[in-house]
C-alpha cells in the first residue's frame, strides 16, 4: 500500500431534520412558513432562490412532516399523475422550471397533478431557481392556478451562516476542526451551502486519504486541487 492510504467512502447521514436547518434573516420567512404546514392559505408554496441557499434541505423537512412524494421534470415526462401521486395528499415539486420546459405533456400533467391535490384537501410545495412569474409556464390554465400560489425566496446565505454551516458540516461527519481553519476558508470559497458541502467532502476525503487531521495547509491543498488556484 501507498503511503496515502486508500479512502474508503463508507457514506454519512447528513442532518436534514427542522432541528438542523440554521435559521438566518435571509431564510426565516420561508422556515416560518414550513412550520406553519398544514395551516397554509392555500393548496401550494413556491420556494425559489440560488444554488446552495437552502431550499431542498426545507424541501427535505416539509416532505419529512407531510409524508408528501418527491417529482421532478423526468417523472412528470414519464408518468401520469395518479401514478405519481398515488395515494398521497402531499407532492413537492423540485427544479420546476425544468418540470415546466419542453412540449412533451408535463405542463398539463402537472396541472392535473395539482388539481387532485386540491380535491384530495391536499398540498404541494414548488421549488425553483427563479420567482414563479418567471417560470416558463406554456399552459394557460396552469400558469392560472401558479399565480395565486405565494412564493417565498430565499437569498443567498451571507458570511455568518456559511460559517455556521461548516462547523454543521463538519459536525454531521464527526471531524473536529479548528477555527483557524474554517477562518481560513471563509475568503476563499463561494457563499454557497453547495460549496460549502463539496469543501467539506473534500478535506474529509484528503484527510482520510493522508491519515492526518485537517488543519490549514491540507486545507490550502484541497482548495488548490479543487480549482487549481486556492480558491473555490
Amino acid at each position: 500500500m501507498s503511503a496515502a492510504q486508500l479512502a474508503f467512502d463508507l457514506g454519512h447521514r447528513p442532518a436534514l431534520g427542522r432541528e438542523d436547518f440554521l435559521v438566518a434573516p435571509g431564510n426565516e420567512v420561508a422556515v416560518a412558513w414550513i412550520d406553519r404546514w398544514p395551516s397554509w392559505p392555500g393548496a401550494a408554496l413556491a420556494l425559489h432562490g440560488p444554488a446552495g441557499c437552502g431550499k431542498s434541505h426545507l424541501c427535505q423537512v416539509w416532505r419529512g412532516a407531510s409524508g408528501a412524494v418527491r417529482i421532478d421534470g423526468a417523472m412528470l415526462a414519464a408518468a401520469e399523475p395518479p401514478a405519481l401521486l398515488g395515494t398521497a395528499t402531499a407532492c413537492a415539486l423540485d427544479d420546476v422550471e425544468d418540470a415546466l420546459g419542453g412540449n412533451d405533456g408535463r405542463a398539463k400533467r402537472l396541472f392535473h397533478l395539482y388539481n387532485m391535490l386540491v380535491e384530495r384537501g391536499g398540498h404541494m410545495l414548488f421549488i425553483g431557481r427563479a420567482a414563479p412569474s418567471r417560470w416558463p409556464v406554456a399552459l394557460r390554465d396552469l400558469e392560472t392556478r401558479l399565480a395565486s400560489v405565494p412564493a417565498v425566496e430565499l437569498a443567498a446565505p451571507g458570511d455568518a451562516l456559511i460559517e455556521a454551516v461548516m462547523v454543521k458540516l463538519f459536525a454531521d461527519r464527526q471531524l473536529r476542526v479548528g477555527s483557524d481553519v474554517v477562518r481560513f476558508l471563509m475568503p476563499r470559497m463561494e457563499r454557497s451551502f453547495a460549496a460549502a458541502r463539496v469543501l467539506v467532502e473534500a478535506l474529509d476525503r484528503a484527510a482520510l486519504a493522508d491519515r492526518r487531521e485537517i488543519t490549514v495547509p491540507l486545507a490550502r491543498a484541497v482548495l488548490a486541487d479543487l480549482d487549481g488556484t486556492g480558491e473555490i
